[in-house]
């Protein structure tokens, strides 16, 4: 490893990872930046290895993670965060992590782990092996009954957000006023825990609520 972005909003948090960065990888570059924006400000200028945390002051890692997938493919992405659940773990893994690391862990650890992306050995936390071994196994996958329960309107409007359709032209597309759209979509948010159209989006697509492909207009 050449170069290293860290991504990673509290400072003390951010220096820490900095110093495990130096220790894995001696020698190399690292880089740091506290928010979504400052790390896509950054990723042009082309990094080996991105560790991203999942909650930024202005938005999500993953939407960082999709940006590297999609963009700097030769960026091998590891989220670093607290979260130790199956939502943020597979929203992650789905959104192009090629690693995730519980902050938790011994100093030395997390060391070795990273080390261990030049053998070739996913830096994965032991209990994160653990839920993906029992996710393949069928064991935490989603399954229909675990899906949120939306009426038929709700998934109506969801198909719609799902396409770029702002609320007031969803409103025209099903002959409600903008109003009771913007009601259908609160009740959306809700049922899905979500708090904007693109982590609605998300969901939806990770329960097969809707298929992939749908746009966030804001």
């Amino acid at each position: 490893m050449e170069s290293i972005l860290v991504i990673e909003d509290n400072p003390d948090t951010r220096e820490w990872l900095y110093s495990l960065a130096e220790e894995a990888f001696p020698g190399a570059a690292v880089d740091q930046e506290a928010t979504l924006q400052g790390g896509r400000g950054r990723l042009p200028s082309g990094y080996n290895l991105a560790l991203v945390d999942l909650s930024l002051p202005d938005g999500s890692g993953v939407d960082l993670l999709i940006d590297i997938q999609s963009d700097y493919p030769d960026t091998f992405a590891v989220v670093t965060t607290i979260y130790d659940d199956d939502r943020h773990l597979f929203d992650s893994i789905r959104a192009g992590a090629k690693g995730y690391l519980l902050k938790d862990q011994p100093r030395e650890r997390l060391v070795a782990q990273l080390k261990g992306i030049a053998r070739g050995d996913p830096p994965l936390s032991p209990g994160v092996s653990r839920r993906i071994l029992r996710y393949l196994a069928g064991g935490a996958r989603r399954t229909e009954p675990d899906a949120p329960r939306l009426t038929d309107r709700e998934m109506e409007v969801l198909s719609l957000l799902s396409r770029g359709f702002n609320r007031h032209e969803i409103g025209k597309a099903l002959d409600i006023t903008a109003n009771t759209a913007a009601g259908y979509v609160k009740s959306i948010y809700r049922k899905l825990h979500v708090s904007g159209r693109a982590e609605a989006i998300r969901e939806a697509i990770g329960y097969g609520l809707v298929s992939a492909g749908g746009n966030d207009d804001g």
